[in-house]
């Protein structure tokens, strides 16, 4: 640089990023949040004085543009006014001058390249100094993301391991997952997420321009997670049969998926379900400083018709019919970021729903939100953004039909107004503790104003259906059966042992009756998947008036182990009938649950100092076991993943590995551990682990 001669820059990198909370990314690249001074010094040749000016341009994005706020011109001056970017001297001591640079509250994120113009009698010279990273501030109330609790946003910015719910309503478990948002790479990673959307590659100018908007960028990484219309992240599989990829159940984090994604370059990581959707996502949001949480929804609908009302079908034999193209999941996990919902009033702000699960077209792209949560709880169905289908989740009806498929005969047997949308969990702020939601998505269930929503959403939905209409398909207009029924567990449910569970039928008149049963048990994939037929029983049933009894089932391991998915999911159902006529369909999932990991760190763990880590498995089966792995990894433990082939198992064995990590960070630290084998598709273990300095 002529003018003044640039001999050095420094970015003052470990200053700024503690000022900004961006400390704790592995990068040698200088990262700041929006609105909030950082500062530089420029080491010259030549002192800058009264006859020389200096002007700053900072720019992002492959066409800046001062029109589109992807440029900015702006002087080095005495003090900095106003919101925009600006640029003060503060100190100009032996050619050595310190400056300090505002960015707008609103500027796009991004990677900015900035430059610097002096000015000399006349003569211009213009020197790159190089690129910095520009994120959201969510401790800035001006930013469209502030979140105004401290604890609040330690956990949903700063927070990189968590765990998520999933089961059953009935049987709600955890596992652990790595969000590794500050790993090495991962930015650079979530920023190319952007750079390969539709929407950049259409239109890269008013896409960038448009980054200033984390309700832009929500949605656009909705669609950019799951791998359906772009070169996302992560292609889904709900078959059961994962051949050609990794069993979604295997995942401990997003680093690895991420990582995966970009080495190949740009390829869909094979394969991924709803909690691997959204924990990638999660990473993603909070990376870019949206503060984000998971979201688990149990008994969650998938309402394909926007009619409020999900359709079960079964034939008279108890087999579960795929016909029709609703469904009902065991549990559906998505997101929640928090921001300002500038194009609804200031009520709607806060939690938005963000799901990468690609479930149904929205704009013609798998994608889906920001809804605002606020506005799901009042039944704006007609709002942006796919308001309908998220409201349907966790509200709608389940109807269960009969259908012959000889006679073509549709019997439609139950309706319930309050299976759906149940448990809504999240991790509680500093905890693994979970915490229920569901009174943010809905009145009470059975309330006047659950009800009354209800009744709302679906007139905005359907308005020609008249009341009396919406009236007679929610309160059931279909007799009361004569016969009530349920399957009871009568013994402990393990993978390796027989299931044991009873039907029990009760008598609900004071007449006698005799009850034809057909009874089927299939293995499914947690979203209702069918897998494999694994037992099946038809019964006569003789019950006296008013009378209560049991019939016991039994399904041998034989029967399921080969059928068995990593879910661990078996569902029953026993269609009884009465003189031909179908009364009650009685249907459970039973989850089983596997043995367990025994994880031990075997000293304080110190940072920088390596320690050993020891995990004990017995093999619970009469049976060799075979293809054993254990797959390690924990941000701030460890770097990357560990992978450990382990011998076979013989029947009853216990055995013991040993394996060393090495913290990089201070404070508890979440190491994740998956362990599968022949027999077993994913043993989970988690544990926590306190690093000191």
């Amino acid at each position: 640089m002529s003018a003044l001669g640039l001999q050095s820059v420094d970015w003052q990198i470990s200053l700024n990023e503690q000022a900004h909370h961006t400390d704790k990314f592995s990068s040698q690249e200088l990262i700041v949040r929006r609105g909030q001074l950082f500062y530089m010094s420029l080491t010259v040749y030549r002192c800058l004085d009264c006859n020389r000016s200096a002007t700053f341009t900072a720019s992002t994005g492959p066409y800046p543009s001062e029109s589109a706020k992807t440029k900015a011109v702006f002087p080095l001056s005495n003090s900095i006014s106003g919101t925009g970017w600006g640029a003060q001297l503060l100190h100009n001591n032996n050619n050595v001058l310190s400056i300090s640079i505002l960015s707008p509250a609103n500027a796009p994120i991004g990677r900015y390249t900035l430059s610097i113009e002096i000015s000399s009698e006349g003569n211009d010279s213009t020197t790159q100094l190089g690129t910095f990273i520009l994120l959201f501030n969510p401790w800035l109330q001006a930013d469209s993301v502030f979140i105004s609790n401290h604890d609040e946003r330690e956990e949903y910015v700063q927070e990189d391991a968590g765990v998520i719910f999933v089961g059953r309503t009935s049987y709600i478990s955890t596992i652990g997952w790595n969000y590794g948002q500050f790993e090495e790479g991962i930015l650079n990673i979530c920023l190319s997420l952007l750079d390969n959307s539709l929407n950049f590659r259409r239109d890269p100018a008013t896409d960038v321009a448009r980054r200033d908007d984390p309700q832009y960028i929500g949605r656009v990484l909705s669609a950019m997670i799951n791998a359906n219309d772009d070169y996302g992240v992560v292609s889904g599989n709900w078959s059961g049969n994962y051949v050609g990829g990794q069993d979604p159940r295997n995942w401990n984090g997003s680093v690895e998926i991420l990582k995966q994604w970009q080495i190949s370059g740009f390829r869909p990581v094979r394969y991924g379900q709803c909690w691997v959707f959204a924990g990638t996502l999660n990473t993603v949001l909070r990376s870019l400083g949206i503060p984000s949480r998971v979201i688990t929804n149990f008994n969650s609908a998938h309402d394909t018709d926007k009619n409020l009302s999900v359709d079960v079908y079964y034939d008279p034999r108890g087999w579960p019919m795929d016909k029709g193209s609703d469904s009902v999941w065991n549990f559906h996990v998505w997101n929640e970021a928090w921001f300002a919902r500038t194009d609804l009033s200031p009520s709607y702000s806060g939690w938005q729903v963000l799901d990468a699960t690609p479930q149904e077209r929205s704009q013609g792209v798998f994608q889906c939100g920001p809804a605002s949560v606020v506005a799901l709880r009042e039944g704006n169905v007609d709002w942006d953004y796919d308001m309908p289908f998220i409201f349907a989740e966790v509200n709608a009806d389940r109807t269960t039909w009969i259908y012959n498929a000889w006679t073509g005969g549709l019997k439609k047997n139950s309706s319930n107004t309050h299976t759906i949308g149940k448990n809504i969990s999240t991790k509680a702020v500093g905890s693994n503790a979970r915490m229920d939601v569901t009174e943010n998505y809905k009145y009470p269930e059975g309330s006047s104003q659950e009800r009354q929503v209800f009744e709302k959403a679906l007139g905005k939905l359907q308005p020609s259906m008249s009341l009396h209409a919406t009236s007679t398909r929610i309160f059931r207009e279909e007799r009361e059966p004569s016969i009530s029924g349920n399957f009871k567990i009568t013994d402990i449910l393990t993978v390796g042992k027989e299931v044991n569970m009873a039907l029990m039928l009760k008598n609900l008149t004071g007449d006698s009756k005799t009850v034809m049963v057909n009874m089927t048990a299939w293995t499914i994939v947690y979203n209702g998947t069918l897998v494999h037929e694994v037992w099946k029983e038809s019964v006569s049933l003789s019950l006296g008036p008013n009378e209560e009894i049991q019939h016991p089932v039994k399904i041998a391991y034989a029967l399921y182990e080969k059928y068995l998915k990593a879910d661990n999911m078996i569902r029953a159902t026993a269609v009884c009938e009465i003189s031909d006529e179908t009364e009650v369909v009685v249907e459970r999932d039973i989850i089983l649950d596997n043995p367990t990991l025994t994880l031990e760190v075997l000293d304080q763990a110190h940072v920088q100092k390596p320690v050993t880590v020891q995990i004990l498995f017995s093999n619970p089966l009469d049976e060799l076991v075979k293809d054993c792995k254990l797959i390690a990894e924990g941000s701030g433990l460890m770097l990357g993943t560990l992978k450990i082939d382990m011998p076979n198992l013989r029947p009853r064995e216990q055995s013991k590995v040993d394996f060393e990590i090495l913290p990089t960070r201070s404070g508890t630290k979440q190491l994740l551990v998956n362990f599968s084998c022949n027999k077993f598709s994913a043993i989970k273990g988690m544990l926590p682990i306190k690093v000191v300095e």
